[in-house]
């Protein structure tokens, strides 16, 4: 039996004051290709389901043919709601675009199967945006997912380096501080993970590649 990996991106297309966003495609697609490499299957869902927006910024620049390509896989995402059960899931992607600040952290579907996800020991992973998923999430016990876990996300630094910080709801590194985790970032740009169990995080889009090769050690 192939693993099967449940990747969620954003559909939530405008920021604050009306810009536009999207999911960041290359860590969509590095993931992607490399769980396709290993022979998994992947279902992509979102919030709404549907055709996934894609961050205009993402594709400018020399973006390799097989990311460009994925986007195919972005046209008919299956609805949150729609998921009845995570026991066919052995893992959860979450990979980022400024869109995740947005309908990701209150999605009380999402939260719930992040969660059961984590307590059932299956890899729950994100990269730079995409932990924005992690913030809302609060395991059985009541206590944030998120709290005394090593994590690492897309950092205020690098937030501020976008000038974009001001059209977000929140910094999510300082949002994940105050959580009770345990953030390490690295310079800007550059590629850091951190794992802490089956939790998984990537600070950029630099780290894509290295979460999904994580994913895939934990998965055998």
């Amino acid at each position: 039996m192939s693993k099967h990996i449940l990747m969620v991106v954003t559909t939530a297309d405008k920021m604050k004051n009306e810009h536009s966003t999207g999911l960041w495609l290359s860590e969509f697609g590095e993931a992607y290709l490399e769980f396709e490499e290993n022979g998994y299957s992947i279902t992509v869902a979102s919030p709404l389901g549907g055709k996934a927006p894609v961050d205009e910024r993402s594709l400018q620049g020399e973006v390799p043919q097989a990311i460009t390509d994925t986007a195919k896989y972005l046209e008919d995402t299956l609805k949150l709601d729609d998921i009845n059960s995570i026991d066919h899931f052995d893992a959860i992607f979450l990979p980022g675009g400024h869109g995740t600040m947005f309908d990701l952290p209150d999605n009380k579907k999402l939260q719930e199967i992040i969660r059961d996800m984590f307590e059932a020991n299956k890899t729950v992973a994100a990269v730079c945006h995409g932990p924005a998923g992690l913030v809302g999430v609060k395991l059985s016990d009541g206590s944030p997912l998120v709290s005394g876990k090593k994590v690492t996300a897309f950092t205020d630094e690098e937030e501020r380096a976008t000038t974009l910080d001001q059209y977000m709801p929140f910094l999510l590194e300082t949002r994940l501080r105050e959580l009770g985790s345990k953030f390490t970032g690295a310079e800007n740009w550059s590629s850091h993970i951190q794992v802490d169990g089956n939790l998984i995080t990537g600070q950029n889009p630099q780290s894509t590649i290295s979460v999904a090769q994580e994913v895939t050690k934990q998965l055998g």
